[in-house]
């Protein structure tokens, strides 16, 4: 799930909020701990709520009203735990497609007008994923929610899914009515966003991918590069150049294709190009 932006319906943050929350902790201490430790992250928490609930306000806004309250503690720590333990909501224009801003903040329950659910709904939740992801295994859940002791719900739900084996005889759960291609079809050709859901859903990438490309995706700074699918596995790297009159899709394969391979691409090429920078002048390039 990763501590970062998503997109999704109120609902959706109303139920997947607080089950990440245990994560979240973890990386507040792990990235601030030590700065946080003469701190009581409770009546930290209560004057962050009372904070954005008066007003939205951004972290550096969060940090410094904080900060007379506990003047020898970081504001930048102080922001981060509001952030860990308020469930925030960035406002508009932030969130608007095709439009920007300044990032602030207000808690979820001022926003949405509800609180947040006090106990999550895990079987809800697994069921949710498997809908996804599935057919997958509860590492590969685990590895996406960052949460860990999965097996005991999956084991409950085990009753109304279907269970398949992978190469290695690893159980994979799906639900019993959702679609799945014949083995004998052909994955068409993709081109995969940064951070694509693919890979970050599952903890066997190797399902997807030859693993000595890792690097070439995973950069050193926690990005996860733009790659394209051929034949279900990932084989290369996209990405675009553009200015006001043209733009260019730039593919990097990891090994040599086939003329079929590179006429598949350029055909999907051209639908990505057209719906992500339209309105000018477009040309595909294979990096050698």
């Amino acid at each position: 799930m990763r501590s970062t932006l998503h997109l999704v319906s109120a609902n959706d943050c109303l139920l997947l909020r607080p089950w990440v929350q245990p994560a979240q902790e973890r990386a507040l201490k792990g990235s601030f701990g030590k700065r946080l430790a003469a701190v009581d992250l409770n009546v930290l928490a209560s004057e962050g709520r009372k904070l954005v609930g008066e007003q939205p306000l951004t972290f550096s806004e969060i940090g410094k009203l904080l900060a007379p309250y506990w003047p020898d503690s970081d504001p930048e720590a102080l922001a981060a735990a509001v952030r860990t333990y308020v469930p925030l909501v960035q406002v508009p224009p932030r969130g608007l497609w095709g439009e920007s801003g300044q990032a602030i903040h207000t808690s979820a329950e001022v926003w949405m007008e509800q609180p947040m659910l006090e106990q999550p709904d895990v079987e809800q939740l697994v069921l949710r994923y498997l809908g996804a992801y599935g057919p997958a295994s509860v590492k590969d859940m685990q590895a996406w929610s960052g949460l860990t002791r999965l097996k005991d719900y999956f084991e409950k739900l085990r009753p109304g899914l279907v269970i398949f084996r992978d190469e290695l005889g690893n159980e994979l759960f799906d639900l019993p009515d959702a679609p799945r291609p014949d083995p004998g079809n052909m994955p068409p050709v993709r081109f995969l966003g940064e951070f694509d859901p693919m890979l970050l859903g599952i903890a066997d990438r190797s399902r997807v991918m030859n693993l000595n490309y890792g690097k070439r995706i995973f950069t050193a700074n926690g990005i996860l590069r733009s790659t394209i699918l051929l034949n279900g596995y990932i084989e290369g790297l996209w990405s675009i150049e553009r200015d006001t009159k043209k733009a260019a899709l730039l593919i990097d394969p990891f090994r040599p294709l086939t003329k079929e391979e590179q006429l598949d691409l350029i055909q999907e090429g051209q639908k990505l190009l057209e719906f992500a920078v339209p309105g000018v002048t477009h040309e595909i390039r294979f990096i050698k």
